[in-house]
């Protein structure tokens, strides 16, 4: 696809690092086993400078943009081949240079060349930027890198709100099955290659393209299974690497994954109802919170409850889109959340938050690359609208608040959606790598708390720490950002079963703060 971010021919180093990550011991091609313990093999040979790489200036903040060719398929790396797109904002103190910090602000989807190379989500006065070299690419299958695109027409009929009945349910399987066809007609091979793993390689090869005998790495949300998957393939490579909110990638029961997510989204809202009752900053100040939640809920229910500000019915998917956004990341967004819920029980017109816009109807195509990396590194096993709808029904009695996670969408989302699981679920084990530090907080409504705790029991050399709020992504708070910064400069991890604060204050309520991503409410098949 044509971008406006400068794409570079490097044959030449792609050749050395294809045939030097790629080849099997023997010197054949690899596939199946054969092609991990390839990928494994030792690149140090093709090691080359950086400055063989043909950087071009990209963005407003001294941001270098170019391209580095990698297999479509890793287990064939003799076939075809596709431009990867990488980026990079050298140190500001170049004296001090520690080395590269790979980042990766999760998804799946997210570019990181608009997230850290275009913008500044590493800040100037950070000892990251100061002393790395920072590096992000846009996976295969995003942006700038091959990505992943469907008709317009077919995603705008893609629906958000939850299938009340079999015929729902088999029309939502009949159009998953038609958009991933009409998204592999117009995406080309690579559409069938976007699992994590296969990122993981690409991430190793930018490595070696850039003569990086070791890396450092930060990622937050999915780019934290980007993380634990490089640990277990290449855990002699990794200098340093901070894992944010973690995906539990060992998950094989539906249900669970529903529940975790419900579970935290039911204990985020009512930490949130605590605080606001007592803190004279929130809209629902000395409101019985909870009371307040329930009636606009059954409202909605009811089909009752009126947005006042246009006049327009609101749904219970879109009412518990404001409790999601607000739980989401806290920046401005708790507060906003508690002025919402207080302008439509109060019916005082304010600002709710709309759907986002659909693409103009004269792009053909919209990126959509969530569903089918999603669908390519999970197995969910449920195949049947009564299994779902029990799920729902279970989840309705367990959290009366919450009711059910607007990430139930991941699941049904894969529904005849043609893809193979190339990267299906399973126990995470990285013995041999170094120490690795994780970050959570008690209530996460994307990367739930149980997820981070079972992350981290299987990852072993991992330390955790632990932010005692609720919000999505910890880098950034001012106790974890300490940690997290002194740790990837000194190596010196924080002691084990160190807490931070609930994070209250009123930095948390920064409105200018721009979170990495902020799921849609439109649709719940977004978690970063």
């Amino acid at each position: 696809m044509k971008t406006n971010t400068p794409i570079l021919s490097l044959a030449s180093l792609a050749t050395m690092v294809l045939l030097s990550a790629c080849v099997a011991a023997d010197g054949g091609a690899a596939g199946g086993d054969e092609a991990r313990l390839a990928v494994r093999g030792d690149v140090r040979s093709a090691l080359r400078p950086a400055s063989d790489i043909a950087w071009t200036p990209c963005g407003t903040i001294g941001g270098e943009c170019a391209t580095i060719r990698v297999p479509v398929d890793w287990a064939h790396p003799q076939g075809e081949t596709f431009e990867l797109a990488i980026g990079r904002l050298l140190a500001l103190d170049p004296e001090n240079r520690i080395g590269t910090l790979f980042l990766n602000p999760g998804g799946p989807g997210g570019s990181g060349i608009d997230s850290f190379i275009l913008n500044n989500k590493i800040f100037a006065n950070s000892a990251l930027r100061k002393r790395f070299d920072l590096v992000s690419w846009d996976p295969r299958g995003v942006g700038r890198s091959q990505a992943i695109v469907c008709s317009t027409e077919l995603v705008k009929q893609v629906p958000w709100s939850y299938p009340r009945t079999q015929a729902e349910y088999d029309e939502l399987v009949a159009l998953n099955r038609k958009l991933g066809e009409d998204c592999r007609a117009r995406s080309g091979p690579v559409f069938d290659h976007v699992d994590t793993l296969s990122t993981v390689r690409d991430m190793d090869a930018i490595r070696a393209g850039l003569g990086e005998e070791q890396l450092s790495y930060y990622g937050v949300s999915y780019g934290t299974q980007i993380g634990q998957q490089y640990a277990e393939e290449f855990p002699e490579r990794i200098r340093a690497m901070v894992l944010d909110s973690n995906i539990d990638h060992s998950i094989t029961s539906d249900f669970r994954y529903l529940q975790t997510n419900t579970n935290d989204l039911e204990t985020s809202f009512r930490a949130f109802a605590d605080w606001c009752e007592r803190a004279p900053a929130c809209k629902l100040y000395g409101r019985d919170v909870v009371s307040v939640w329930d009636s606009l809920y059954q409202k909605a229910l009811a089909g009752t409850l009126i947005n006042p500000t246009t006049g327009e019915l609101v749904s219970v998917e879109g009412l518990r889109g404001v409790l999601h956004n607000g739980m989401y990341n806290l920046g401005g967004r708790l507060l906003k959340a508690a002025e919402r819920l207080w302008s439509l029980d109060t019916g005082t017109p304010g600002t709710l938050p709309s759907p986002p816009p659909l693409p103009p109807e004269e792009e053909a195509v919209t990126p959509y690359a969530y569903q089918t990396i999603l669908c390519q590194d999970w197995k969910f096993p449920t195949r049947s609208f009564r299994e779902l709808d029990a799920y729902r029904h279970a989840l309705e009695v367990m959290y009366p608040h919450a009711q059910m996670t607007l990430l139930w969408g991941d699941i049904p989302g894969c529904y005849g959606f043609p893809v193979k699981a190339n990267n299906p679920q399973r126990r995470l084990s990285a013995p041999d790598a170094p120490p690795i530090l994780m970050l959570t907080a008690r209530h996460d409504i994307a990367t739930p708390y149980d997820w981070n705790i079972t992350a981290h029991r299987q990852l072993e050399t991992s330390v955790l720490l632990h932010h005692d709020g609720i919000g999505h992504r910890q880098y950034g708070r001012p106790c974890v950002t300490e940690h997290v910064e002194q740790y990837l400069t000194t190596l010196v991890t924080p002691p084990r079963n160190t807490h931070c604060a609930a994070d209250w204050g009123s930095a948390a309520f920064d409105a200018s703060v721009d979170d990495l991503s902020l799921p849609s409410i439109r649709s719940p098949r977004f978690r970063d």
